[in-house]
């Protein structure tokens, strides 16, 4: 039975900020990259705990194809995952810490 999915208000403004980004650098590709995350959603719906807890309860699944890594959470109690952060690979992981 697939989880139900909640996201942090932060995690829209991080999806258009890379977005905004991919488009700047060639038109369409922030399309690509909104497919990326969301298909990398729709397999965590399936299947959360593939991922291993890497800090504070949090685990990250990385999309296929942009180098990027969505932190979330599970509550089991209400079969639903939390999303708390959509960051670039490169940038301090201290940052996503913060929102959890």
């Amino acid at each position: 039975m697939p989880y139900k999915l909640v996201y942090f208000d932060e995690v829209k403004q991080d999806i258009k900020e890379a977005k905004e980004w991919y488009r700047l650098q060639l038109k369409g590709l922030e399309k690509r990259f909104a497919q990326d995350i969301k298909t990398t959603i729709l397999r965590l719906k399936e299947r959360p705990t593939v991922h291993a807890i890497r800090y504070k309860n949090v685990r990250i699944a990385h999309p296929d194809i942009f180098p990027y890594a969505i932190h979330f959470y599970i509550d089991e109690s209400s079969q639903t995952i939390v999303i708390t952060a959509i960051t670039h690979n490169s940038r301090n992981p201290i940052f996503s810490q913060k929102r959890t």
